[in-house]
């Protein structure tokens, strides 16, 4: 006999066996024994929670020749015949493979028939939300008004995308999230039966990592033996599951809540090193800070040892409510925005260096922060090289190589700084003479092109804050720059410098034919501003005036 997988070796063939939905098997229990059943069910709920497993069930009670209870005795002929597949008067379709006009008019025309053995034709339509606006259609009238020998069970996870009309015709049962402890009784009967040794914090985790779906906790409980062993503890999962240790998510965390960028990157270092997936990794941080906010609230946190929660304390006594809050917000955008991303890895980096640079939230003091970041990157622990065509962003540190970041050494930064700050503005008056020229008299029309030469003069930073924007002569000395999304705290403080002030009135002047004045109109109803994750390291670079290439 072939390998069967736990979840389904291990499928519930009784309502009592049904783990967590008790005010569903209680009801249908209570319908069968006093022949109420009805003629079409809608379940719905996660997936892992007992949809399909109640369907058939409950098709089996229906039909069963001994039933006691409300429960199908699973042995008369019905029965049987159900458990192995062979009873054809309990149809299972899948609607994501079936989904089409022709599959539903199949039904309608079976429907007429009788059943072969069992009393009722019972038809379990899986993941029937994938069904075709037409399919829908065709169902309709069938599953409103189906002769008494047949019997509809619908199951879904996305109740919201079937028709009212189809909901309306249904009793409607909501399955819910099966808790941790259910799911750890659950794992603890299974581990019984199959010789498997399992600690207590393993069992937990399993069930944290389940999302409260039955089937995932039992897949990863076969994951785990796999390797021939039957004998499981807490590293053996995290190991198989791709779990960083709590150590590099505490050090990472606390890196960011001390704004320490070394720490932070050597955490990091040390995570791209052992190949774990930035995904999980991201997760792992943004439920520990949950857990941080949850101990400091209330002064409880579960599935840590004495250790790690005395870790939790010393963390929670250094932070406020609010930029917990804050912080879990702006990881779960880093998360979204790494989704997104072809370069997870440099996206991932960046975010945290700029979680670790600012006071995420409260706007603090962002020049203090900037000008941080300019010593770091001055120190030669991060370098941008320029080929301003074709070579792509590059940073250094101990191990970033994964991302195509390479390293650079501090003799090298210093002759680039020496010579950019002696050629920057040269470079720059000497690009912005020879495209003069091309200036349209008109400055809405010029003003695009005065934002690109930002770019080519390698003024990456004001060409990313001046994006979209739009200006406009006011009167006969001044032109208004108009930012539609608002100004960053960041972006502020460098528009703000002198020298860049100076560089946009230069090119504006060239633009007006005379000297003009610049001046910032930010929207008021709106005064943040998106950006590229993957910018971030190019703005702290160009700051520090280290010649930077952006590949578009």
């Amino acid at each position: 006999m072939g390998y069967t997988a736990l979840y389904r070796k291990f499928r519930p063939i009784t309502f009592s066996e049904l783990v967590g939905q008790e005010h569903i098997t209680r009801t249908l229990k209570n319908q069968i024994m006093a022949d109420r059943v009805g003629h079409a069910y809608l379940f719905n709920g996660g997936r892992g929670t007992g949809k399909t497993s109640s369907a058939k069930i409950l098709a089996r009670a229906i039909n069963c020749l001994n039933p006691k209870d409300g429960e199908p005795c699973n042995e008369c002929e019905i029965c049987k015949g159900a458990l192995n597949g062979s009873l054809t008067d309990i149809v299972e379709m899948d609607a994501a493979s079936n989904n089409s006009v022709e599959d539903i008019r199949s039904i309608r025309e079976e429907v007429n028939f009788l059943p072969t053995k069992a009393k009722y034709r019972v038809y379990i339509i899986d993941e029937v939300h994938m069904l075709s606006p037409g399919a829908f259609n065709a169902l309709l009238k069938t599953l409103e008004e189906p002769p008494e020998h047949v019997k509809f069970i619908l199951a879904t996870t996305e109740p919201q995308k079937l028709p009212a009309t189809i909901l309306s015709r249904c009793q409607r049962f909501d399955f819910k999230r099966i808790s941790d402890e259910d799911i750890i009784k659950r794992l603890k009967i299974v581990c019984e039966e199959s010789n498997i040794e399992i600690t207590d914090g393993a069992l937990k985790i399993i069930a944290v990592l389940s999302e409260g779906a039955m089937r995932d906790a039992l897949s990863i409980l076969e994951r785990c033996v796999q390797d021939g062993e039957n004998k499981i503890d807490e590293d053996k999962i995290k190991d198989l599951v791709g779990i960083p240790k709590i150590t590099y998510v505490h050090g990472i965390t606390e890196a960011i809540i001390e704004y320490d960028i070394d720490k932070a990157l050597n955490a990091m270092d040390e995570i791209l090193n052992q190949g774990k997936d930035l995904n999980n990794f991201l997760w792992e941080i943004i439920k520990y800070v949950k857990d941080i906010l949850v101990y400091k609230s209330s002064g409880k946190v579960d599935l840590y040892s004495e250790e790690e929660v005395q870790n939790i304390k010393n963390i929670a006594e250094k932070v406020t409510k609010e930029k917990l809050v804050n912080l879990i917000y702006e990881l779960s955008n880093l998360e979204n925005d790494m989704k997104w991303s072809t370069q997870k890895t440099i996206v991932f980096q960046a975010g945290i260096i700029k979680l670790c640079s600012k006071e995420v939230g409260s706007g603090g003091d962002i020049e203090e922060r900037v000008e941080k970041i300019e010593n770091y990157l001055k120190s030669g622990k991060i370098s941008m090289q320029s080929n301003m065509q074709s070579v792509p962003v590059q940073m250094a540190g101990t191990n970033l190589n994964n991302s195509g970041i390479q390293r650079q050494n501090k003799s090298e930064i210093s002759t680039q700084n020496k010579n950019t700050s002696g050629s920057v503005m040269t470079s720059s008056t000497k690009n912005v003479m020879t495209s003069t020229k091309s200036y349209s008299s008109d400055l809405n029309k010029s003003w695009p092109k005065i934002v690109n030469d930002l770019k080519q003069n390698g003024k990456i930073v004001l060409y990313t804050n001046l994006m979209n924007t739009k200006a406009e002569q006011i009167n006969d000395s001044t032109v208004g720059i108009k930012f539609p999304k608002g100004i960053t705290a960041f972006g502020k403080t460098v528009l703000d410098k002198q020298e860049n002030i100076k560089e946009i009135s230069n090119l504006v002047s060239m633009a007006c034919g005379k000297n003009m004045q610049i001046k910032y109109i930010s929207d008021a109803q709106s005064q943040v501003t998106q950006h590229n994750p993957e910018d971030d390291i190019l703005k702290l670079a160009n700051e520090s005036d280290i010649p930077v290439n952006v590949i578009d």
